[in-house]
């Protein structure tokens, strides 16, 4: 298991420190005021109308970097820091949620795939670490049915690891549009495009590591499994 602490310990250093300079870089693009005044739920509802999407509805929520767009409910959910903020930073947030709107809008099929297995990967990632751990604790000594558990709970860390990797695209993708529109509308200036293309970018790295940490625990869980047969 100390091979697993330390894979753990790199991720969480790598995590912590992409999760800061993604705080620092919006802390940083919130001091680029945008020319043309709009707020993030402005921005927002204009990206949603230009792309003929009239059944979303922008609204604010609590917290920090809590922006997320809702396909049950069909609603771009706005952090408090973006939704009345006029910068380049509410710029970037709040077109990039309304990237997801447009690609449930559009069917998307990346973002059509990772919906379909949201109900396994919920069920997934609240059982496999507990699997995980009973099977190696039941496999002491070289128990068939100890293995046979943990190979469940490997299974069930793998649909966390795809889930994962099938949120790339959706992510990069929303970014992309984001920023097109950006561009497109003239919404920014050079300076605030390259601070929201920024930031973005930041964001986006979050997710990399997420995923790639996820696959490097997967590959020590499953060298584990075949050291243990």
């Amino acid at each position: 298991m100390i091979g697993y602490y330390i894979i753990a310990g790199a991720i969480f250093l790598i995590s912590s420190y992409v999760s800061n300079k993604l705080k620092s870089k919006f802390k940083h693009y919130s001091n680029v005021h945008l020319k043309n005044g709009m707020s993030g739920k402005e921005i927002a509802e204009k990206m949603l109308a230009d792309n003929n999407i009239y059944d979303v509805e922008v609204i604010s929520v609590k917290g920090m970097l809590t922006d997320h767009y809702n396909p049950a409910n069909k609603t771009v959910n706005l952090s408090e820091g973006v939704y009345m903020q006029r910068n380049a930073a509410a710029a970037a947030v709040a077109s990039h949620e309304v990237g997801h709107a447009v690609q449930h809008a559009t069917a998307y099929s990346w973002l059509t795939m990772r919906s379909k297995i949201v109900p396994a990967v919920g069920i997934a990632s609240k059982l496999s670490n507990i699997v995980i751990m009973a099977g190696l604790a039941l496999s002491v000594g070289g128990s068939a049915f100890g293995t046979n558990i943990f190979l469940v709970g490997i299974i069930l860390f793998a649909i966390t690891t795809a889930f994962a990797f099938i949120t790339l695209p959706v992510e990069y993708d929303a970014s992309k549009r984001a920023l097109a529109w950006l561009e497109s509308a003239n919404m920014t200036t050079p300076e605030e495009h390259a601070g929201a293309k920024d930031a973005l970018k930041w964001a986006a790295r979050t997710y990399l590591v997420a995923a790639l940490g996820s696959l490097a625990t997967l590959l020590y869980f499953i060298m584990m499994f075949f050291n243990r047969r």
